[in-house]
C-alpha cells in the first residue's frame, strides 16, 4: 500500500493535477474568507470551511477521475492488475493519496486562522469539530470519486458522474427525506455548529467504507476475468 501511496502522490505533484486542485480550492476559499472577514466583519472561521466544503463538491473529481479510469485509458491498469499487490491495498493506497492532497490544502488554508487571530479570538473548539467534519466529508467524496473512476475508462465520464452525484446530493433531500443520508452538506452542517453528531459521523464513515468495498469488488471481478 505504501508504494501505491507514494506513486499516487508523485502523480499528483509531478503533474498539474495536484496543483490545479490546491490552487482552485485556495483561490475560491480566499474569496470566501475575504467576504466573511473583511466585508461581513465576522470572526467565525468555521463558516469559511462550510462554504469551502461546497467548493469541494465541484472540484474533488479533479483528484479522483484518473484513479482507475486514467489507468485503463492508457493501458497501465494491466500493471496494477498483474502486480503482486492486492486490489485492497491498491484501492486504499489511491484513496489515502487523494486524502493527503486535500489535507495539505486544508493545512494551507489555516493561514486564514492566523489572520483572524490577529483581529480577535476565534472559537477553537468549534473549529476543531468543523475540521473533523471536513475530513469525514472529504473521505466520503474521495471514496465515491474512486468508485466512479473504477467503472469507466474515460476520466471525463468519471468526473461527470462524481460531480453530478454530489451536486444532486445538495438538493435531492427536497424530493424525499429518505435521501437525507446522502445530503452530505447537511450532514456536515452540525460539525460547523460545534457538534460531533454520532448519527452523521456514522453515516459518513459508512458511506466511505461502502464505496471502498464496492470499488474493491468491481476491480477484483475485473482482475479475475482477465
Amino acid at each position: 500500500m505504501i508504494s501505491i501511496l507514494k506513486k499516487e502522490l508523485k502523480t499528483y505533484f509531478l503533474t498539474p493535477i495536484g496543483y490545479i486542485f490546491i490552487g482552485l480550492f485556495l483561490e475560491v476559499s480566499s474569496l470566501i474568507f475575504y467576504i466573511y472577514t473583511y466585508v461581513s466583519r465576522s470572526l467565525n472561521f468555521s463558516y469559511v470551511f462550510y462554504d469551502s466544503a461546497i467548493i469541494l463538491t465541484f472540484i474533488i473529481a479533479i483528484l479522483t477521475m484518473n484513479m482507475f479510469a486514467g489507468e485503463r485509458k492508457t493501458g497501465t491498469d494491466q500493471l496494477l492488475m498483474t502486480s503482486p499487490k492486492s486490489i485492497t491495498s491498491i484501492v486504499i493506497g489511491k484513496f489515502m493519496a487523494a486524502l493527503i492532497v486535500v489535507l495539505i490544502t486544508e493545512i494551507f488554508s489555516l493561514i486564514y486562522l492566523a489572520i483572524i487571530s490577529h483581529f480577535g479570538t476565534p472559537d477553537i473548539s468549534t473549529l476543531g469539530t468543523t475540521l473533523l467534519g471536513f475530513i469525514l466529508l472529504t473521505m466520503a467524496y474521495i471514496s465515491f470519486g474512486e468508485l466512479a473512476s473504477s467503472i469507466t475508462d474515460q476520466p471525463i465520464i468519471a468526473y461527470i458522474i462524481t460531480f453530478v452525484f454530489f451536486f444532486a446530493s445538495m438538493y435531492i433531500k427536497n424530493l424525499s427525506s429518505i435521501f437525507s443520508m446522502i445530503s452530505f452538506i447537511d450532514l456536515y452542517e452540525k460539525f460547523v455548529n460545534g457538534i460531533i453528531p454520532i448519527e452523521e459521523t456514522v453515516q459518513l464513515i459508512t458511506f466511505t467504507i461502502s464505496c471502498i468495498i464496492l470499488t474493491i469488488i468491481i476491480l477484483q471481478r475485473r482482475k479475475n476475468l482477465k
